[in-house]
């Protein structure tokens, strides 16, 4: 099985993608041996630009989640979690270029986001070419399901 994976959740399902991320940790040691006390988790989101607003909620949702999912320990599997933030600016460009620097040099054991889905589109190939856990929130653009044919990647998408 494959350690990439990328997901994408619809609506505004923060605390839901945090969950999720927690399980990830849990069912994808292996993913994680790179780190050993600490699960890197990059989050790139649009802090800035036209979908700041959006960005921001995403992000308090997540770290909510985060919080929520540990019992407020911020640990998992005696790891701590680290979150990284990425700022996208909505830019497709940036945000590919900052989730390469996320894997490469922060050494990001998996990563969260975007808010556009013009940015997850460029995502998408530097996940897989790092072979690294990518979840897609809250970007759900029929488009995605399209750029998501590799057998390395799964689909999830939640109700409203």
């Amino acid at each position: 099985m494959s350690s990439h994976f990328a997901f994408a959740l619809s609506g505004r399902r923060s605390a839901l993608l945090a969950a999720s991320a927690v399980v990830a940790f849990v069912l994808a040691p292996a993913a994680f041996a790179q780190s050993k006390g600490e699960i890197r988790i990059a989050h790139v989101y649009s802090k800035t630009g036209p979908l700041e607003a959006y960005g921001k909620q995403t992000q308090t949702g997540f770290m909510m989640g985060l919080d929520y999912a540990t019992d407020g320990t911020m640990m998992v599997a005696g790891k701590k979690l680290v979150v990284i933030e990425k700022d996208d600016q909505g830019k497709p460009d940036v945000g590919k270029s900052l989730l390469a620097t996320a894997y490469g040099d922060d050494k990001a054991d998996i990563a969260v986001g975007p808010t556009s889905s013009g940015v997850a589109l460029a995502l998408l190939p530097v996940a897989e070419e790092y072979k690294k856990i990518l979840l897609v929130e809250p970007a759900v653009a029929a488009r995605m399901a399209n750029a998501m044919t590799s057998a390395a990647v799964a689909r999830c998408v939640t109700a409203r």
